[in-house]
């Protein structure tokens, strides 16, 4: 739990800060990425890249920073 504002009279702001969520495979990576993405803004979409199968970003409906990774295979 983390909570970043004083009340509701001052509206939170995400500046600075993204936060980062690592799943275990490719199905999972797209509920979470999906989920997150409703009502906000995709960056960059759910992508096979060099260091995993899936990765992405996206702003959520609240204004708060995401990353979403699919975890390396376990040796």
């Amino acid at each position: 739990m983390a909570d970043d504002s004083p009340g509701e009279e001052v509206p939170a702001e995400f500046k600075g800060v993204t936060l980062a969520i690592e799943v275990a495979d490719d199905a999972e990576a797209k509920r979470v990425f999906t989920a997150l993405a409703e009502g906000g803004k995709v960056t960059m979409a759910l992508t096979k890249t060099f260091w995993t199968s899936s990765f992405g970003m996206l702003t959520d409906k609240f204004g708060v920073p995401w990353m979403v990774n699919v975890a390396a295979p376990k040796a």
